[in-house]
């Protein structure tokens, strides 16, 4: 008999091991990295670490984690920064919006909120980085696949590539038969060519260095920005929350049974609301080590001084409940979570 059971878990193992990966990939029970836009002036990426998830403390004083002038190449300022594992685990990868708001005279922007690509970045060790810039006003040249149809016939008046994010798709197929890739998500708007912000995504091979041309990944119908997507076991389907501009405003929550869509409608009866009237958006998801409950994150950015919120959701990320304020950080604004081992904890812990 304890032959057959062993022999029965040896098969359940194998058959774990044999299901491919879904979404970034999750490890440590230590603590957490809140990775996050420092809302001062031109804003830079900070970090800030806590071992429960709800209480942090500022690293570094809440200064830049790295140079942005070294890996924002377009704007010198990096915004809404999103960290996650390598698939692999073998190190850690980060995508900003590159944009700075205060540079509207020097880089004759048209608005201030204007900007023209992003920065994909990669680590060993969370504190040294590696980057690579896209601007995309320079079109199909800057792409993987330069050969692909374009979704703009003029890239030169693009004005917006906002809130970009990553998820690994381990079903992602490259032209060379080679399977897997980390999709990179985020929205834009050219003006000139379309009627208001809207998702796209593009792949990124496992050097992180390269982006295929983009693709459209919705249109509601309306202006739809900081998607962030997550793997839902619960109910195996991908969960996407974010900000949407038409209808009821707010942050909603929409599935669908793979990354490329189709992507349903965002559900009306079961989304963030209470913050009543006030403005939010920059959601950002985690689950906490060792439980079923999800975290999610949330800047209320309309009042003075700002918001950023901690609410919490069941396993199948519904039923969003219990807001509070982030603890311990100076300057929160839009950012991204890391759960971490203890090693990695301490490591960021000696900064300060």
């Amino acid at each position: 008999m304890k032959r057959i059971i062993a022999l029965s878990l040896f098969a359940i193992n194998l058959t774990c091991m044999a299901q491919p990966q879904k979404g970034n990939m999750q490890m440590g029970d230590y603590g957490y990295l809140y990775c996050h836009m420092n809302d001062q002036g031109r804003a830079w990426t900070a970090y800030a670490l806590s071992r429960d998830g709800f209480h942090y403390h500022d690293i570094l004083n809440g200064d830049s984690v790295f140079s942005d002038s070294e890996h924002a190449r377009i704007e010198g300022a990096t915004r809404d920064a999103y960290i996650c594992r390598k698939h692999d685990g073998s190190g850690y990868l980060m995508v900003c919006t590159d944009m700075n708001v205060g540079a509207k005279e020097r880089l004759g922007k048209v608005a201030t909120w204007d900007n023209y690509g992003i920065d994909l970045l990669t680590s060993d060790d969370l504190i040294h980085w590696k980057s690579a810039t896209f601007d995309y006003r320079k079109g199909p040249m800057i792409f993987s696949n330069p050969e692909a149809q374009s979704v703009y016939q003029d890239w030169t008046t693009i004005n917006r590539v906002w809130a970009p994010q990553i998820v690994w798709d381990g079903d992602y197929s490259w032209p060379d038969g080679k399977k897997g890739g980390y999709m990179v998500y985020y929205s834009m708007w050219n003006r000139d060519e379309e009627p208001y912000d809207r998702m796209y995504y593009s792949y990124a091979d496992e050097s992180f260095t390269t982006l295929t041309q983009p693709k459209m990944l919705f249109d509601w119908g309306y202006a739809t920005i900081d998607a962030d997507i997550n793997w839902v076991a619960a109910d195996n389907l991908w969960h996407m929350m974010i900000k949407k501009e038409g209808g009821q405003p707010g942050l909603f929550t929409a599935t669908a049974p793979t990354l490329t869509g189709p992507w349903g409608k965002p559900v009306e009866d079961d989304y963030v609301n209470f913050e009543g009237n006030k403005k939010c958006e920059g959601v950002s998801a985690f689950q906490l080590a060792g439980e079923k409950t999800w975290v999610i994150g949330y800047i209320e950015y309309s009042s003075n001084p700002k918001n950023y919120r901690l609410c919490l959701a069941d396993e199948n990320m519904r039923n969003f409940h219990a807001p509070r304020n982030i603890e311990g950080v100076l300057r929160p604004q839009h950012g991204s979570f890391l759960r971490l081992t203890k090693e990695e904890y301490e490591r960021l812990d000696a900064l300060r």
